[in-house]
């Protein structure tokens, strides 16, 4: 009775939290573009008082010129919006439903950068945009017809946990020995890694609030979240000062999807209930989405090395 009591809760308003979703990506795509062009131009600052400027770490001189930039300041607004916009997603709809939903904040990202350069799109972009849009439209789709939220139990809590102290861990281990060579994409790889399970243990604290059924586990899982947001936030922004803003969307919408998503299938079993087509779907949707983003990545990381796209027909 308890259970089915929760369940009911759980998805009295299914559908509602894909446009929160949305809107919540359109937040992200804008406040990661001004946190990127405020990291730039802080950077830029002391190369041009004779200091040292470049694509250094984020120390705490950095740190200090970026508080002083709107624009950073604007963008990290534009982000907390986005992650409350999320968190209220998730109150409504499944992980797996309201996750990938992020990846059209890459679509945003292109066309933004497209106006602010006042060059149209070209074709490969355009057919990029596209496949983004229709993979997650339909892995939503599917989603939100054969994914339901299920009551969070110790076990599911304990399991996300352990999962996550396993990667915290490999994460510094890997920042410890090898950071010096890590790129933007190893950067934003990691903090993909830990938004996914931000996102998954928003959920559970989510639904341990709704079933009445917050205790010391789920403390546990808020200080976890607290951990890997903070970690996911540090390589963002290291991530900033060594790729583009493109590079940075495209590796987070493909990344914090893909963990989330599988933590939400095999984990929270979202998809338990769903039929055996529904996983077909799930995988050519998702595949090309993927194709897309990895698409549109490719082409903006071109322009971002100087590099002329080729002819698009």
């Amino acid at each position: 009775m308890v259970a089915a009591a929760a369940e009911r809760v759980l998805t009295s308003y299914h559908w509602l939290g894909i446009p929160i979703a949305l809107a919540g990506a359109l937040l992200l795509s804008l406040g990661t573009l001004f946190q990127h062009r405020g990291v730039h131009d802080s950077a830029a600052a002391p190369a041009r008082r004779g200091g040292t400027g470049g694509a250094g770490g984020m120390g705490g001189g950095r740190l200090q010129r970026l508080v002083r930039r709107p624009a950073w300041l604007a963008g990290t607004g534009m982000l907390a919006g986005a992650v409350v916009l999320q968190l209220t997603a998730l109150r409504f709809s499944p992980l797996i439903v309201v996750q990938p939903i992020g990846a059209f904040a890459l679509v945003v990202t292109s066309l933004a950068t497209a106006l602010m350069a006042r060059a149209a799109p070209g074709r490969r972009t355009v057919v990029s945009v596209l496949l983004c849009v229709a993979g997650v439209g339909a892995f939503v789709t599917v989603a939100a017809l054969s994914a339901r939220d299920a009551p969070i139990s110790d076990y599911h809590l304990v399991a996300v946990l352990v999962l996550l102290g396993t990667v915290l861990a490999l994460l510094g281990v890997g920042f410890a020995l090898w950071r010096r060579r890590w790129n933007a994409i190893a950067y934003t790889v990691g903090a993909g890694v830990q938004f996914g399970f931000v996102a998954a243990l928003a959920k559970t604290v989510i639904a341990r609030i709704l079933q009445g059924d917050f205790e010391w586990l789920s403390l546990a899982c808020l200080a976890g979240l607290g951990a890997a947001a903070g970690f996911g936030v540090y390589m963002v922004q290291n991530a900033h000062t060594r790729g583009s803003s493109e590079l940075v969307v495209a590796g987070l919408t493909v990344v914090d999807p893909l963990v989330a998503v599988t933590i939400g299938i095999t984990v929270l079993g979202e998809a338990d209930a769903a039929p055996p087509e529904a996983f077909a779907g799930f995988i050519l949707a998702g595949a090309i989405a993927v194709a897309g983003v990895i698409s549109l990545a490719t082409v903006h990381a071109r322009g971002a090395h100087g590099q002329q796209p080729t002819p698009q027909g």
